[in-house]
């Protein structure tokens, strides 16, 4: 699985888009098998940048494969360059609110059904965060000290390792 991903986004830098949901003080999260030191990593849904295609239009179709909801798009709010060797990432972040569709697990279609990493997704509140604090976490959602605050994050962000 770990192979998978390094053969298939290693190497290259890939533009990711992500969104960020918050509904009742909480922000939904996809949990992703491997990806840290403690086998999984927790970030928000969002995916590759489609050549040819929008990034508000990639956004939407990366959140119905891993959520099964449809998003309307809203304000960009940061970016946050990503880079743990052999992966390199630029990840756009925009604010959305779910107009349709039923929440349930989904897939990444870039993968062979069998390297599969999505393991669950959940609404989480400040609790969570504070609790898997660590690099199991992504980088921009480390050190809250309330939800609110990741809708307020501007600008460009460094994780570089």
């Amino acid at each position: 699985m770990k192979n998978e991903i390094t053969e298939k986004f290693g190497g290259q830098l890939r533009v990711r888009v992500c969104g960020i949901l918050v509904q009742d003080q909480k922000v939904l999260m996809v949990k992703h098998r491997g990806l840290s030191d403690k086998g999984y990593f927790w970030s928000p849904p969002g995916g590759g940048a489609t050549f040819q295609t929008s990034l508000v239009d990639s956004l939407k179709q990366e959140f119905l494969e891993e959520t099964g909801l449809l998003v309307e798009v809203h304000e960009l709010l940061f970016v946050n360059e990503f880079h743990k060797d052999p992966l390199h990432a630029l990840e756009i972040f925009f604010r959305v609110t779910p107009t349709d569709g039923t929440l349930r697990m989904g897939h990444d279609p870039e993968l062979r059904p069998e390297a599969q990493i999505i393991e669950s997704i959940a609404f989480w509140g400040i609790e969570d965060f504070l609790a898997e604090n660590g690099p199991q976490l992504h980088s921009a959602f480390q050190n809250l000290g309330q939800v609110e605050q990741i809708l307020k994050l501007r600008g460009y962000f460094q994780n570089w390792k």
